[in-house]
């Protein structure tokens, strides 16, 4: 594509809700110049013309929780113990690779091994290697008591995402820290699972008093801190602290929901990793406890979510890409299709939560998620009516063109990597043995 272009007969999304119609965009330099419905207007002189003959053109997606860094651990312990920081950085490019071609033009990486996300963000941006755009945090910030790997957590310092703090001192240092290093977010784990836990949700692992040092730290400096929140009590406590994103929320109370209204708030459920687990559990091999909590954590929340969305809650789409569950690139619509199966959200309004929304986790609402002159050119060209079936984006072969920043991306697919690098998957030394009877 030249750098001005028109993407003709078009059925067009714009990402505010509205109904598909049929126009013509016009893109100059990297940005969307004018969104035309007369044919007479559509300029022909020395301009190139890319006739879709009624495909779809929407905004590129926006996942808005992604782990690019941890490439598909099937434990925490390949995760925290069976990673190497500048492998991670250059497998990072690989996989940063499949998301773009999967429609996705955008994500934010929630929390990263070692400084992997800010650096590779860096090289997205200088041209190095081909990516979406990033947002990212750095390691989230937990207490011994915090993350979701129980006992793996160790009682200072850091592994895998994650850093200790264990005093108010350390909590301003380690924020100051990241934001010296560039990230975009600040993220903390407000609560983790514990061992022998007996009650829905996780554990708040943070005081009201930690959570609002936190945020008054990140904000005096200009950053936004967002929050891993499974329970009532925590969501209400890092409202009032003065968080800007919630992800998860579950468990979410009428009180909760009341302060994410005052405080427009957007919240990113990230069920996908869930709704993965249900359905493949037996492929899988996944335990069935996990299945079952994850089964009721869905149908628990139901009802208040769908009441914090007409309330006018900003919901946002985000896959957990990153894990064996999520694999990269194949999954990140499958949110929209969580949010209009459980949700009853129609597909419009899912897709505006992949789109619109999520540009609030980019922080560039104003540039980012919709069809609109003056926004960036990040456009998906589908075979198909996604307003009507959302599951089409999952599909490879109906997507006829990514393009970001005004520039087409090559959809040719990767090499398949031959093998794993040693040592980086969990490793055993013997299978079980089976003792037999003697006869």
């Amino acid at each position: 594509m030249d750098a001005e272009f028109v993407l003709k007969n078009a059925s067009i999304i714009e990402g505010t809700g509205i109904a598909p119609y049929k126009g013509h965009i016009h893109v100059v330099g990297g940005e969307i110049k004018a969104v035309i419905k007369e044919d007479s207007k559509v300029p022909k002189e020395k301009i190139e013309i890319i006739d879709l003959k009624g495909q779809t053109v929407m905004p590129g997606l926006i996942d808005a929780h992604c782990h690019i860094s941890f490439d598909e651990p099937v434990s925490n312990d390949e995760l925290f113990f069976h990673r190497r920081e500048g492998l991670a950085s250059i497998i990072a490019g690989t996989n940063a690779l499949k998301v773009l071609q999967s429609g996705v033009t955008s994500f934010f990486d929630a929390d990263s091994l070692y400084s992997v996300g800010v650096d590779l963000r860096d090289a997205i941006e200088s041209g190095i290697i081909p990516g979406p755009r990033m947002a990212v945090g750095g390691n989230a910030l937990i207490t011994s008591a915090g993350g979701t790997a129980g006992r793996l957590i160790p009682d200072e310092g850091k592994r895998g995402y994650g850093a200790v703090v264990t005093s108010r001192d350390e909590i301003v240092l380690e924020i100051r820290r990241q934001i010296k290093m560039g990230v975009d977010w600040i993220k903390i784990h407000v609560t983790g699972m514990v061992p022998r836990q007996e009650y829905e949700g996780e554990l708040q692992a943070w005081s009201r008093d930690e959570l609002k040092l936190a945020c008054d730290t990140a904000h005096e400096l200009g950053i936004p801190v967002v929050g891993h929140c499974r329970g009532g009590p925590s969501l209400k406590d890092a409202m009032i602290a003065g968080m800007d994103m919630i992800l998860h929320g579950t468990y979410m109370d009428e009180e909760g929901l009341e302060l994410m209204l005052e405080k427009n708030v957007p919240l990113v459920p990230t069920f996908t990793f869930q709704a993965n687990l249900i359905d493949y559990a037996e492929e899988m091999n996944a335990s069935k406890d996990y299945k079952t909590i994850f089964e009721k954590e869905i149908e628990d929340n139901i009802e208040i979510f769908r009441k914090a969305f007409d309330a006018g809650v900003p919901f946002i789409c985000g896959s957990e890409s990153g894990f064996s569950v999520t694999p990269y690139g194949d999954w990140h619509y499958k949110e929209l299709e969580v949010f209009v199966d459980k949700l009853k959200m129609t597909p419009l309004e899912a897709i505006t939560c992949a789109t619109k929304n999520a540009a609030m986790a980019m922080r560039k609402e104003d540039t980012l998620g919709l069809i609109s002159p003056g926004y960036k050119a990040d456009l998906l060209v589908i075979d198909g009516d996604p307003s009507k079936d959302v599951s089409i984006l999952g599909n490879k072969e109906l997507i006829k063109y990514v393009i970001l920043d005004g520039k087409e991306v090559d959809l040719t697919p990767a090499p398949e990597r031959i093998k794993d690098p040693a040592g980086w998957r969990i490793s055993s030394y013997s299978g079980k043995i089976l003792k037999k009877n003697k006869t």
